[in-house]
């Protein structure tokens, strides 16, 4: 299946790649040299630990693990001092001999914080320096977990949009843009599965327990060859694999929701298990208060989450993943006076198998297939009539992922992988009595993707090193799928039908990726990269957020795919021994074939492509960030400057316009303070301009209604947004005979109330028939002050 939905040319490329790789690596050996590799783990759990720095002492040369822990150097033949380190973790040397290839695997032990010594995510303090690739980040779960939030929910996508370059959707929104793109513009994936809706509570809280959530990484400049698909960013987010020495349980309970997670060994040593839930309460809690005799008594909401993981290690060459999301909103809503109920659910389901294969010490494999499905649902009652709106996207996908390290100065990955989309853009159906409405769902689509890809980490020097990739994808509408002809007034007149599997349209090209980087010395470098990026598949909104109302599109006969260019350029320094690290990066960015709705839209039963418009966009900025790694105060601060433009020949009279997430000004101010061992105090600032928004400047009587005429697309700007957050975190010292460690966290969102705008809407008062008409423009703002406790657990 693989082979055939790749172009010949290429696969015989690959094939020809994997000789020549593995004629490299007898030939090294041939030559005297010897590989040690292994997995850096931690020494409690068992865990692996994802970019934990392996370096060859007074050689200059190192190695980081790779998303599964796993490392390799090839080195000549010798005596080295080996030392292995991770943030959060006490640093390990040890002496190896190498006069033949070794496996090593590299235990940490937790480091105990004290006031001395507090620091921030970083896996390597100089990996800002030093590597090559621009705009990565990873956090640490510990870092995310001691900053206030909304509601006393933990949440990593509300930290992400704490950096430069990153901006929120809107109040207490999960949604986000990444250097002007859109929602859908960022890969976001949970154990390799695509996640499609990141937002629970119309996207209040994200879907991401962070109890079960082992690193996050945020990629949004310069975009290595392995992912694909978007234009913007990459999210990579790994669940924990369950701890592989003992029973290990944790949870929280919060105002409005609680977690619990259990892991431990099924086989120490050999396999582990983790199972992490959480659950909202909103529903009972309001039940109480809401009498029988209300008409809406029985209205309600709920949401839940659950991840699975199970992990089995056959040898010290293989080992098998398991894992799974499912994670559910359900909102239901009563009239009983006017007999009218709905029923709306939305949610995602995945599941990842994975197989690691280390084929060579130089040379690790990764198998993954994936199975993934969104979907949202509306089903209203009124009387004897019944119906249902439904939506979505499903996926089955493969892939084959290949890292091999030649020499201490490459690091070679490639791979490949091929995708069934199935998209179901609004179906509908209804029953009234005994007479059922089911409609042919014409508008069911199905495609397949499928990509290619090879790239070369190369330290071409102690100065210059160069991270250069290559993507080929390609998009293929399939059939079953029917084609229509129409007149202006949207009446069919011919039709073209598809078979199932027979082409309909296809699209593809290349992806070039380059990131290059120069040290000026220890402490500082001059970065650079350049981006081509494909995406075939859409979100299309007629709101500012991704609500779950929102449809995901595929590039079809009349919807070509997004493509963009991104160029970068950043100075990176740290101070005092890397205390402190500072960056500013600039960067620009164009988008072709961006949709939106055509102006006067409405939602109807017709296919979502007739309402579509297509232009393009391009966005360009700087991105200032500050941040200290230890000490009893850290934290950092970030600000963006930047211009989002968007022009469409079918909307605002074809005049270029800015994007509804473009904002001038973005300030994030981040800071923990240790206090001392029982006490942590956290707080965060953010300043932005004001949404762009269009607004109503002219008001007519036409026939005794009150009509609207609007201004420009986005002319106007919302009152600008700020708020302060405060959080402490009480951690009492356990008693030693005592196995529960627990910990408060008392928040307080939006400190001194900013009532900042949501929305503007306009209200009347008085008549138009006696002078009396009065039209006011109101603000509706969501979230004053909120305080917040959460109590945690671990035992």
């Amino acid at each position: 299946m693989l082979k055939m939905m790749i172009p010949r040319s290429w696969f015989r490329m690959l094939c020809l790649t994997l000789l020549q790789l593995g004629a490299l690596t007898y030939i090294a050996a041939a030559q005297g040299k010897f590989t040690l590799s292994g997995y850096v783990k931690d020494s409690l759990s068992g865990e692996t630990l994802i970019g934990a720095s392996v370096a060859i002492n007074g050689r200059g040369k190192g190695v980081t693990t790779n998303a599964y822990g796993y490392f390799s150097i090839t080195l000549s033949e010798g005596s080295y001092e080996v030392t292995c380190s991770y943030t959060g973790y006490e640093s390990r040397k040890q002496t190896v001999l190498l006069n033949r290839d070794q496996s090593l695997n590299l235990f940490l032990s937790p480091r105990i914080t004290t006031n001395a010594e507090v620091v921030v995510y970083a896996k390597r303090r100089d990996g800002n320096v030093k590597n090559a690739q621009m705009g990565k980040i990873d956090l640490s779960m510990n870092q995310v977990k001691s900053l206030p939030v909304l509601f006393g929910e933990v949440d990593v996508l509300k930290t992400l949009q704490l950096l430069p370059g990153v901006r929120n959707a809107g109040e207490g929104n999960a949604g986000f843009y990444v250097r002007g793109g859109g929602p859908d513009q960022n890969l976001i994936m949970l154990d390799d599965a695509v996640v499609y809706n990141t937002g629970h509570l119309f996207g209040f809280f994200s879907v991401f327990n962070s109890d079960a959530i082992k690193n996050t990484s945020l990629i949004k400049g310069g975009m290595p060859a392995q992912y694909g698909g978007r234009l913007s960013s990459v999210i990579d987010i790994a669940m924990k694999d369950g701890n592989m020495n003992k029973m290990e349980m944790e949870g929280g309970i919060g105002l409005i929701s609680s977690r619990f997670s259990i892991q431990g060994p099924i086989k120490k040593e050999k396999a582990s298990f983790i199972v992490s839930a959480r659950r909202t309460y909103i529903d009972a809690l309001v039940k109480p208060f809401v009498p029988s005799t209300s008409a809406f008594y029985g209205s309600g909401y709920y949401f839940y989450d659950l991840n699975t993981k199970v992990n089995y290690r056959f040898s010290d060459k293989d080992r098998l993943y398991l894992s799974g999301y499912f994670g559910r909103d359900v909102f239901d809503f009563r009239n009983n006076q006017r007999s009218f109920g709905a029923n709306i659910p939305w949610g995602n389901a995945t599941a990842t198998v994975r197989w690691n294969h280390v084929f060579h010490r130089k040379l690790f494999s990764n198998t993954t297939l994936v199975f993934n499905n969104y979907n949202f649902a509306f089903n209203g009652t009124q009387n004897n009539l019944s119906f249902n709106v439904s939506s979505g996207i499903r996926d089955l996908t493969a892939k084959f992922d290949m890292d091999y390290y030649p020499s201490p100065q490459h690091k070679l990955k490639w791979g490949a992988m091929v995708t069934h989309h199935t998209f179901k853009p609004n179906l509908v159906s209804g029953r009234s009595d005994t007479i059922s409405f089911e409609p042919n769902n014409a508008q069911r689509k199905f495609a397949t993707e499928s990509g290619i890809y090879v790239q070369d980490d190369w330290e071409v020097s102690d100065k210059l090193q160069v991270n250069a990739g290559l993507r080929f994808s390609t998009f293929t509408q399939i059939g079953p799928y029917t084609s229509f002809v129409t007149d202006a007034d949207g009446n069919k007149l011919d039709s073209t039908s598809y078979g199932g599997t027979e082409q309909v349209k296809t699209y593809g090209g290349l992806e070039p990726r380059l990131t290059v980087r120069y040290s000026l010395n220890d402490a500082s470098s001059i970065k650079a990269s350049v981006t081509r990026n494909l995406q075939y598949i859409h979100l299309v909104s007629n709101a500012g957020s991704t609500l779950p109302t929102d449809l995901w599109v595929p590039s079809t006969l009349r919807v070509r795919p997004q493509l963009s260019w991104q160029y970068a350029l950043g100075y990176f320094r740290n101070f005092k021994d890397n205390e402190w690290e500072t960056s500013v990066e600039l960067y620009y960015k164009t988008m072709e074939n961006q949709i939106e709705y055509r102006e006067g839209y409405t939602p109807s039963l017709k296919d979502p492509e007739e309402e579509f418009v297509f232009g393009d966009g391009w966005s360009y900025g700087s991105e200032f960030f500050v941040r200290r790694n230890r000490g009893r105060l850290t934290g950092w601060i970030g600000y963006t400057l930047s211009w989002t433009w968007r022009k469409f020949p079918g909307l605002n009279a074809g005049e270029k316009y800015p994007a509804r997430y473009d904002r001038r000004h973005d300030l994030s101010v981040v800071a923990t303070y240790e206090l001392n061992r029982k006490w942590k105090l956290g707080g965060v600032f953010v300043y932005g301009t004001g949404n762009a928004t269009t607004l109503p400047e002219r008001f007519y009587i036409i026939g005794g209604v009150l009509t609207q005429e609007y201004s420009r697309i986005n002319q106007y700007r919302l009152p600008a947004y700020h708020r302060m957050d405060l959080s402490a975190t009480y951690t009492p010292i356990p008693r030693k005979e005592r196995r529960m460690k627990s910990s408060w966290v008392f928040s307080i969102y939006n400190v001194y109330s900013r009532l900042n705008p949501y929305f503007i809407y306009y209200d009347q008062e008085g008549s138009p028939y006696d002078g009396s008409l009065k039209v006011s423009a109101k603000q509706v703002s969501l979230f004053p002050i909120i305080p917040s406790v959460t109590w945690n657990f671990k035992f």
